[in-house]
């Protein structure tokens, strides 16, 4: 494979995410697709296979013809600003070092408000998950990862990336989250209770290196079968559909900032890299509050 052709291209970029960069599978996955069909474009438009040298050829009218045609395919304005970052990514790793890279404003995407669910809602999700399990055991398993979920604030990959060496237990657990940053999340008596009673059935050793939460096969558990298993229990309680796993780490967040929580202490529980990120919580509390306030202040509407 000649290394100018697209598929090397393509390959370098990911490496480059993987390792240099540390970004997580989705992300390297995501990217690489934006750069494969920006290649493909340049290849329809052109006639021949584009090279480092056509990439470093592409000016801003071109980017926007690229963005056109997605429009064409229907993405909306959040997945054309992502793309456009993506595509800013790339073109800067295939050029190198002082490469100048096509001036072009993103669309504008409204930032979106995380939607949390009441601590009623997350128990009544993890209870019928665990309910609906075939195995004891595994209702074990999802009724701990879900109570780790809403009650550590963890993403899905941190809580599935927990290991055996993670054990015995204590009143902290050492989490790894995005680019290998480590930090220390306080664990609820009823959280850990529940993982011990999980470890206790589950039927496979927990070794220092093995997976703490496995399948039913003994490997890693997939966040695709807890996904699916959210699904179906939001469906059966009638909960709103984007009730998933990372809502449950949105209401964490929103729940312990509703009870006072400093931003600065919430930014290191949940392992943000920036306070922005951790600044649309506000954004919610408040919203709750003039919900609270609409339906039940008698002047309200006046």
């Amino acid at each position: 494979m000649s290394p100018e052709s697209p598929a090397a291209l393509v390959e370098s970029w990911r490496a480059h995410l993987a390792l240099d960069r540390r970004r997580s599978t989705h992300t390297v996955r995501a990217y690489m697709a934006t750069a494969e069909r920006l290649l493909a474009w340049m290849e329809e438009m052109d006639g021949r296979a584009p090279d480092r040298a056509a990439l470093a050829r592409l000016t801003t009218g071109d980017l926007r013809a690229y963005l056109a045609a997605r429009r064409v395919d229907g993405i909306g304005n959040a997945s054309a600003a992502r793309e456009l970052s993506a595509l800013r990514g790339f073109l800067r790793f295939i050029g190198g070092a002082g490469a100048t890279i096509p001036v072009m404003r993103g669309p504008r995407v409204k930032p979106g408000v995380p939607r949390p669910i009441s601590p009623d809602e997350a128990v009544a999700l993890a209870q019928d998950i665990a309910e609906s399990a075939r195995d004891g055991w595994i209702g074990a398993r999802d009724w701990a990862v879900l109570l780790l979920l809403y009650g550590g604030g963890l993403r899905i990959s941190e809580a599935l990336g927990l290991t055996g060496a993670a054990l015995p237990l204590g009143e902290v657990l050492r989490v790894t989250g995005k680019r290998g940053k480590t930090r220390m999340v306080p664990l609820l008596p009823q959280v850990r209770a529940a993982i011990e009673a999980y470890l206790a059935l589950c039927p496979y050793p927990a070794g220092r290196a093995e997976p703490l939460f496995r399948g039913a096969r003994g490997g890693p558990l997939s966040p695709a079968l807890i996904r699916r298993a959210v699904q179906g229990a939001r469906g059966r309680l009638g909960l709103h559909e984007r009730t998933t796993p990372h809502a449950l780490r949105h209401s964490f967040a929103t729940h312990l900032l509703g009870r006072g929580a400093d931003l600065r202490a919430l930014q290191e529980l949940l392992g943000h890299a920036s306070l922005s990120s951790t600044q649309i919580y506000t954004r919610v509390d408040a919203a709750h509050l003039l919900d609270v306030y609409r339906n039940a202040h008698p002047r309200a509407e006046t």
